[in-house]
């Protein structure tokens, strides 16, 4: 069945994207191995029911490779659907000089990897604001107005940075944050600060690695030892500075209530409440390809609405967690620690 027209939105003009938009950092190792062989037909899966919009890295392993054989393929059964499907690279460089040459070279890498002409976005990353990302987004820029890049955007930085930037007359189009039940740092400050000067949003950590879902409702709290993907480790460690497992508990309990009131699942309604919010364009839901898929179970995000009831009962719970803004800072300062 085809994703309703409320699944995509307007990224640009130019850029019409799924609003949930498949995640390939589970293939990068992180979180078990992928079978090449599996990957590729549940990527054309993937495409054919309407998650035509993918999230990837330089780094996620074989990600940009995958996207370079999965965009042959459709080009092989249908060249004028090929360009259907979107897929948006990041640059996560080491701090260092960023000269030119260095720039031109990383963007080179992923052209080849992903076999196209121009990357249909590059979504910046930087580990140290003390200098150099000025002098890479100008390069990246630059790179852009030439039309190997289509569209420029962010990863992980905070307000005053995104300020900084389009101040300095560097367009982009979005910025990649954690955002979710459990971290609602963005709407603190950046949310608003992107929606004045038409940036949007787009979400990860929104299902908490899987850790917002019936699975751990009414469960003990997990040992170590169960924690084992990066995606479960990194949110047991948000849900233990948000508040606890005690308080999750609660959370959970919440959210199965309004989900079994809609006719949907837990996960469903903590990415309705994100996709929501001001300024997100889209939440990024990792996909482990070959593996197993979600894609009916997600797509039902988008057969319902929150009501002021439903708003109000997850305000009850996260009105008792701590403020992850003055325990970690803005988005992003947990990477600069």
């Amino acid at each position: 069945m085809p994703l309703p027209a409320s699944a995509y939105t307007t990224l640009t003009p130019d850029t019409h994207i799924c609003r949930l938009l498949n995640g390939l950092w589970q293939v990068s190792g992180a979180h078990g191995q992928i079978d090449p062989a599996r990957a590729l037909p549940d990527m054309l899966a993937y495409h054919d029911d309407g998650f035509t919009t993918w999230d990837l890295a330089d780094h996620y392993g074989p990600a940009e490779d995958f996207i370079g054989q999965f965009r042959r393929v459709l080009r092989e059964r249908n060249p004028d659907t090929s360009n259907d499907s979107l897929a948006f690279t990041k640059w996560v460089p080491r701090p260092g000089r960023m000269t030119r040459a260095v720039v031109e070279a990383a963007v080179g890498v992923s052209l080849r990897r992903m076999g196209v002409e121009h990357l249909d976005m590059l979504q910046f990353h930087w580990w140290d604001y003390s200098s150099g990302y000025i002098d890479a987004l100008r390069h990246l820029a630059a790179l852009r107005d030439e039309g190997r890049i289509r569209h420029l955007a962010l990863t992980n930085f905070d307000t005053r940075r995104v300020e900084q930037i389009m101040d300095a007359g560097i367009g982009v189009v979005s910025n990649q944050v954690q955002y979710s039940l459990i971290d609602r740092r963005p709407e603190r400050q950046l949310s608003a600060a992107c929606a004045a000067r038409g940036v949007s949003l787009l979400t990860y950590g929104t299902f908490c690695g899987g850790l917002l879902s019936e699975a751990y409702l009414g469960q003990p709290e997990p040992r170590p030892a169960a924690l084992n993907t990066a995606s479960l480790r990194k949110y047991k460690n948000m849900i233990d500075a948000w508040g606890g497992w005690g308080l999750f508990q609660e959370l959970l309990r919440a959210l199965r209530q309004i989900a079994d009131k809609h006719g949907v699942s837990i996960a469903n309604v903590a990415v309705r409440f994100i996709l929501d919010q001001p300024a997100v364009a889209g939440v990024i839901v990792g996909a482990r390809l070959g593996v197993r898929e979600h894609r009916a179970e997600n797509a039902r995000v988008f057969s319902f609405a929150l009501d002021a009831d439903d708003r109000a009962q997850i305000e009850a719970v996260s009105a008792r967690s701590r403020d992850l803004f003055r325990v970690i800072g803005d988005c992003g300062d947990e990477y600069r620690r």
